[in-house]
């Protein structure tokens, strides 16, 4: 066989692999988002310069904000199981970040400074008053820098198992921008982001790092989280990659111990490394308040939302 024969069939070879790959993404991310799990009738949109942010408004009394989780599967649907309580005293904005649920999912580098600026475009156009905010794990960097520059615009801050300040230091390296180049890839890199975000490892890590309770852990949620995380086709992926490649880091110490704004920190008490990262936080800032929640890891307000809503009445009041 001659060299351009061998060439031909490694040229075919290669596209049959590419052509396999292509289809296996498609039929994931059809698969993934049949149930419509998440398609809330209540959704509103708020049309910003990068993409539509989708967001929900619930209940009556003060303004808060939910921010939740900054990964690729979170979504608003994080604080369904206290929305209505939160409701009974409050009006309840709860958004899908740029790039999560039924946001647009731009190809764009996501950072915080981007979201710090959506937090704040969200608040002024669309809230029109001081508000309080609720932001859980990586979301906490952005919501501690939005609070340090605009103060007059945000009454409390709660983090709920907030990134550790030492983890919000990270920045791109040159493996980093390996990792991106090929996550980035039309098809390999969105089969890489698929096996990332399949179900068994969605139960994985709920299992190892985020629920304290296995019960907790219902096939709903799981498939709720698959849901979110390829809703938008393989643009989905493009969060992924910037969470990935440290582009949503951020350091935070200075503006942690510089905020006035009253800040309460909430954690699981089986989540011991929050509990230690809770104690780097308050040595920045003494005023800051924290406290566990029995029995739960890093989603309190799913594993126990009627403790977790007693406790935020409590600082909130």
């Amino acid at each position: 066989m001659n060299k351009w024969k061998k060439t031909g069939l490694a040229v075919t070879a290669s596209a049959a692999v590419i052509s396999t790959a292509h289809i296996i993404n498609q039929m994931i991310f059809s698969s993934s988002v049949v149930k419509n799990l998440t398609n809330k009738e209540t959704r509103s949109t708020y049309k910003w310069k990068f993409g539509n942010i989708s967001y929900t408004i619930s209940g009556e009394g003060s303004p808060i904000l939910l921010i939740h989780d900054l990964k690729s599967s979170c979504s608003l649907c994080e604080w369904d199981r206290i929305i209505k309580s939160l409701g009974r005293n409050h009006t309840v904005y709860a958004i899908d970040l740029l790039g999560c649920g039924h946001s647009d999912k731009p190809n764009i580098t996501y950072t915080t400074y981007m979201y710090t600026q959506m937090i704040q475009d969200f608040v002024i156009n669309v809230i029109h008053k001081k508000t309080d905010i609720i932001a859980q794990g990586d979301s906490a960097p952005m919501a501690i820098m939005t609070v340090y520059s605009n103060p007059y615009i945000f009454n409390k801050l709660i983090l709920v198992s907030p990134q550790d300040i030492k983890s919000a230091l990270k920045t791109p390296d040159k493996m980093c921008e390996i990792r991106r180049y090929l996550l980035n890839s039309p098809v390999l890199g969105t089969l890489i982001y698929n096996i990332c975000m399949s179900r068994q490892k969605l139960n994985s890590g709920f299992v190892l790092k985020y629920f304290n309770n296995k019960n907790s852990i219902s096939q709903n949620l799981i498939d709720t989280y698959s849901e979110n995380a390829h809703l938008g086709g393989s643009n989905a992926k493009y969060l992924f990659t910037s969470t990935e490649c440290h582009y949503t880091t951020v350091s935070i110490s200075k503006a942690v111990s510089k905020i006035d704004n009253s800040i309460y920190i909430i954690n699981g008490s089986c989540d011991t490394t929050a509990i230690e990262s809770a104690k780097l936080y308050k040595s920045l800032n003494p005023a800051i308040e924290s406290v566990t929640i029995e029995n739960a890891k890093h989603y309190p307000q799913i594993e126990q939302p009627l403790k977790f809503i007693k406790n935020i009445d409590i600082f909130l009041s």
